[in-house]
């Protein structure tokens, strides 16, 4: 769990920057957050 905790602020971070610079990308990468995290919230 302190993993999951860590990790969340650290991408939330990457992917606003990226968002920032590209905002193209904002629905890949609001896709691929919610994918990742819907699967790390079932197998707990």
């Amino acid at each position: 769990m302190e993993l999951n905790v860590a990790l969340q602020p650290i991408l939330a971070l990457i992917a606003g920057i990226l968002i920032l610079v590209m905002p193209k990308l904002l629905n890949y990468i609001v896709a691929v957050y919610l994918i990742i995290f819907g699967v790390l919230g079932l197998m707990h």
